[in-house]
């Protein structure tokens, strides 16, 4: 049996250097949104023939006063234009100058559409996490422990997954959106609640066992009941990510560049959800039972 709880020092001090590295980066580097945040305009592109290379399309560009554009390549013959919102004399402009390209698609969005978009996105991760919260509180309120409430439990989780899945996360796409020009899009987002409900199911699940341990244990501390609990879900917890792990990772090599970022963001995710269900969920409510006893 793997003693958990002995080396929660060590799961602790590896999570405590990822948040500090993200919230650096989030605060001197921020989080480069895309237009659906911002606003701006979207072009994509395709080429039957003599496809250019990102840096003549950019050149191209830079030609007709163009100059902060954002060229993602699609395929062997597509490229995404993201820049900011543009008129419509300026639109026609940008067509007429990349000749043999045809247009796939476009789209412009407003920045007050942007802002309000953004705010939904941060609106529906809190809705989510309170209702979640409520959701274990509920479900594990007699767990039979007069030094853990229920509501402690539901607050373990989600603080979790919020501040540690999430968080180191959006840290990644802030470093990836200095140093290469990643965007935070809204696939992204969607991605991140996804991880927010998946981390989740692992934590409930190590919670469920807990409870039963607790009523069929009733002798048995409560760092053994949670270092007993851990091992029991220990096989089961890794075999549900390794398998959804092994379709992400195809999909991400394999996949098209629309959606490799949000495939990312899910591959990150799951990875922080599982190492946190196992190494920090149980380790925090044994600390949080020892300072109250």
């Amino acid at each position: 049996m793997i003693n958990f709880i002995k080396y929660k020092r060590i799961y602790y001090g590896v999570s405590s250097i990822l948040i500090l590295a993200s919230l650096f980066s989030l605060v001197f580097f921020g989080v480069n949104f895309g237009i659906e945040f911002t606003g701006g305009s979207m072009m994509e592109i395709e080429y039957s023939e003599d496809v250019p290379s990102v840096s003549e399309l950019r050149s191209t560009l830079s030609g007709i006063g163009l100059n902060d554009v954002t060229i993602q390549s699609i395929g062997e013959n597509g490229f995404v234009l993201r820049m900011p919102d543009i008129p419509q004399d300026k639109y026609i402009e940008i067509k007429n100058s990349l000749s043999g390209a045809t247009e796939k698609y476009f789209e412009s969005i407003g920045p007050t559409i942007g802002e309000e978009l953004k705010n939904k996105s941060v609106i529906s991760i809190i809705l989510a996490s309170l209702a979640i919260v409520l959701y274990i509180a509920l479900t594990f309120r007699n767990m039979g422990s007069k030094n853990i409430r229920s509501w402690q439990y539901g607050m373990v989780a989600v603080g979790i997954e919020f501040f540690h899945d999430v968080l180191i996360v959006l840290g990644a796409f802030s470093i990836m959106g200095y140093l290469y020009g990643i965007q935070f899009s809204v696939p992204i987002a969607v991605a991140l609640l996804t991880v927010l409900g998946y981390s989740i199911n692992d934590t409930v699940v190590v919670f469920d066992r807990m409870r039963e341990n607790i009523a069929k244990n009733p002798r048995l501390v409560f760092p053994d009941i949670v270092n007993k609990s851990l091992n029991e879900t220990l096989e089961r917890s890794i075999n549900t990510s390794a398998t959804t792990l092994f379709v992400l990772i195809a999909i991400f090599v394999l996949g098209g560049e629309t959606i490799r970022w949000f495939v990312f963001a899910m591959i990150l995710g799951i990875s922080l959800g599982t190492y946190s269900s196992i190494f920090l969920a149980g380790p925090l409510l044994v600390t949080w039972f020892n300072n109250k006893k």
